[in-house]
């Protein structure tokens, strides 16, 4: 059979029709996100702002800081929503550190919901369930290791109203990128809204249409993506991407960086690592710094936009994003035995659950929606 026969049928299929075919199916992925994302918005949007209110404690910040953000899907939201409550005194800049970690940690939420849609294929699904979860880790040490850092020193507070106190005057340029495929993507997704909403559905009828769709549309494209990658991405080609991102961590930091400052978007970044590595294209090892990169380029259009608010405090919520991400790295990512913690600990969880599928529905529940209500009901 040719690189672009068809599996299973020995009909030989034009590798310009495959690539067409995968950019399609790459569209409806990204389409499919973005539905997720909007039915998590209608369900939780309401209660997210309620969050913010009278916490006082870091720990309650950091659980608040998860929660929120996995309710609205998206970290910039959180931050967002963060500044304003800075900006307006409501809340002091030493809580709103905790809680932009926490956002860090329910963005990734997404990236590891998509892992699922491989989960009737074992072996598909270890490699996909673990490059998902390696962002989690990640984090999770970050946190493990910043946060007492920050309650001890206040490293992060005091470094990022710093830098902002200097380079807040160099912003009357500041604005917003807007990304031809963040646009793309939610002019898809916004249509098929609008036609659900043209058959009566409204509220949580239609948030959970959405929902439905969407994992339908996760499952259909991701089983088609893998399979068409594995015969448009022959062996050679494969071992030559892996061999370029193998020898250097930098150039696969920056290149997670570039993409998501290109579609403006961490989760859709990290959520396309997903079928690579299910399909076997990518090393977990070299998806890992290109997950880190991405965290990085999350940052990026928060601090543009910060640069043409009122005041630095809007820019030092930014930085402090910014150095908790680098700082995770430079702890995580250049000394070979620290490095080897999260993608370790993301393979040993992938093992677990692919043994037993239980493992995973506890996982998603206890890490981003019982543990973050805990640590609300306990310290606030």
């Amino acid at each position: 059979m040719s690189a672009a026969g068809s599996p299973g049928t020995g009909r030989t299929v034009h590798p310009g029709v495959r690539l067409t075919l995968l950019l399609v199916l790459l569209y409806g992925f990204l389409v499919a996100i973005g539905l997720m994302d909007g039915a998590f918005k209608l369900l939780g949007e309401e209660h997210a702002g309620g969050l913010f209110q009278g916490v006082t404690n870091p720990f309650a910040g950091l659980a608040v800081g998860i929660l929120a953000t996995v309710l609205v899907q998206s970290s910039s939201v959180t931050t967002s929503t963060i500044v304003a409550l800075c900006g307006s005194g409501q809340l002091q800049l030493e809580l709103a550190v905790p809680m932009i970690m926490g956002a860090n940690i329910g963005t990734t939420v997404t990236n590891t919901l998509v892992s699922v849609g491989s989960v009737r294929r074992s072996v598909e699904f270890r490699r996909a369930f673990a490059c998902a979860t390696v962002h989690d880790v990640f984090n999770f040490c970050s946190v493990a290791v910043l946060l007492p850092l920050e309650l001890a020193t206040g490293y992060l507070r005091h470094t990022a109203v710093w830098l902002a106190d200097h380079l807040h005057h160099l912003g009357s340029g500041g604005g917003t990128f807007n990304s031809p495929i963040k646009v793309a993507v939610k002019a898809g997704s916004k249509a098929i809204t609008g036609v659900l909403g043209g058959l009566g559905l409204e509220g949580g009828y239609l948030a959970a249409a959405l929902l439905v769709l969407a994992i339908a549309l996760i499952f259909a494209c991701l089983m088609l993506i893998t399979k068409n990658m594995r015969v448009l991405l022959v062996a050679r080609i494969e071992a030559a991407m892996n061999e370029v991102l193998g020898r250097s961590g930098l150039l696969a930091i920056a290149v997670g960086i570039a993409i998501t400052v290109a579609v403006q978007s961490s989760s859709i970044t990290t959520s396309l690592l997903v079928p690579l590595c299910a399909a076997g294209v990518l090393r977990l090892e070299n998806a890992y710094p290109i997950t880190l990169g991405a965290n990085i380029g999350t940052t990026v259009t928060a601090i543009l936009a910060s640069l043409a608010a009122e005041g630095s405090t809007g820019l030092a919520i930014a930085l402090v994003h910014l150095l908790f991400n680098v700082s995770g790295t430079l702890l995580f990512f250049p000394i070979p035995a620290l490095r080897r913690i999260p993608i370790r600990s993301a393979r040993r969880l992938a093992v677990l659950a692919v043994e037993n599928k239980f493992v995973l529905v506890a996982y998603l529940s206890a890490i981003f929606v019982l543990l973050p209500i805990l640590g609300i009901l306990v310290f606030r």
